[in-house]
């Protein structure tokens, strides 16, 4: 089950934890959930239980740098010594085969947050037709200047200090500025969420909160800039979830979610489905809102996989 670790050594050299809820009652489809940065799988057990109580066979795993997952070349904080992105994507490959490999014939969705919706859209980008749907929460893919210059500062960072040490200067300009965003906060890390019990549980884990290293920082810029230059190579009709919080300043209130959505519907996509939660800040799936969220989510999972949606029912 979802308490017990599972180890899949992958082609690039990772050992990832993996984590396993199966479908109840006929299985529909294979759901992979692809979590943040600073945290791990665990953290999705809930949203696994109610996804797998509507027929999905759940997998979730630690990425590389985080959680329990290994590797010779990623330490805590790290992808890897180079090419991370490359790494990563191909870690989510991995566990796609594992799972496709244990559920053949199954429709395959791919789940990411934050982080894990980069991770989750440039792996698409890698494999068009590995995946028959795709979410992608809380994630920005439009920085702006604001990124080009903070890649700048890493390239300056890694000049002087290297690339495998954390980053002085970006998490002040990401964690640090948005928990002082947020009026009245009180801890640094409200801006995850408006239930104090979820943001406790974050600051309390020894697996969240840890100091991202400069090369995963740039990893992650790479991710992000990649990404929107080559939805090209996606299926038009790919089902396309995109969800934000009004008050997530990481997505900067949601805007650059829709900004996503628009890109898509500008290269003619057929299936974006586009969702801005009110009163939500990051992590939608730990906010007031996550019963509803996760509701309107598993129906909108259901409703993109026409084969297997009489079966759940």
């Amino acid at each position: 089950m979802f308490d017990t670790t599972r180890w899949l050594e992958t082609p690039g050299g990772a050992r990832l934890a993996c984590h396993h809820i199966p479908a109840e009652g006929q299985p529909i489809a294979i759901l992979l959930v692809a979590h943040g940065l600073a945290e791990h799988s665990r953290r999705y057990r809930r949203f696994a239980e109610v996804m797998a109580g509507r027929g999905f066979h759940v997998y979730a795993w630690d990425h590389r740098g985080h959680g329990e997952t290994t590797a010779p070349d990623a330490p805590l904080g790290r992808f890897g010594l180079r090419h991370g992105t490359d790494l990563v994507c191909q870690d989510v490959k991995s566990v796609r085969d594992m799972a496709v490999a244990a559920h053949p014939g199954l429709p395959v969705l791919l789940f990411g947050h934050s982080m894990g919706g980069l991770i989750a859209l440039n792996a698409a980008i890698n494999d068009p037709t590995a995946y028959d749907a795709l979410a992608v929460w809380n994630s920005n893919f439009n920085p702006g200047a604001a990124g080009r210059a903070a890649q700048g500062i890493l390239l300056v960072e890694r000049a002087l200090k290297g690339s495998d040490v954390p980053s002085t200067l970006l998490p002040k300009l990401t964690f640090g500025a948005w928990g002082r965003s947020i009026p009245g906060r009180r801890t640094d890390f409200d801006w995850l969420s408006h239930d104090q019990d979820a943001v406790d549980a974050y600051i309390e884990d020894p697996l969240c909160g840890f100091d991202a290293s400069v090369s995963l920082w740039l990893d992650l810029f790479d991710m992000t800039f990649r990404a929107p230059k080559l939805l090209d190579r996606l299926p038009r009709h790919l089902p396309i979830h995109l969800v934000g919080g009004a008050e997530d300043p990481a997505t900067n209130g949601g805007r650059e979610i829709n900004w996503l959505s628009q890109q898509f519907r500008a290269k003619n996509f057929t299936h974006v489905t586009t969702r801005i939660w009110p009163a939500t800040r990051h992590e939608t799936l730990n906010d007031t809102v996550r019963a509803r969220a996760m509701a309107e989510f598993a129906t909108w999972a259901i409703s993109v996989l026409p084969a297997h949606a009489a079966s759940a029912e």
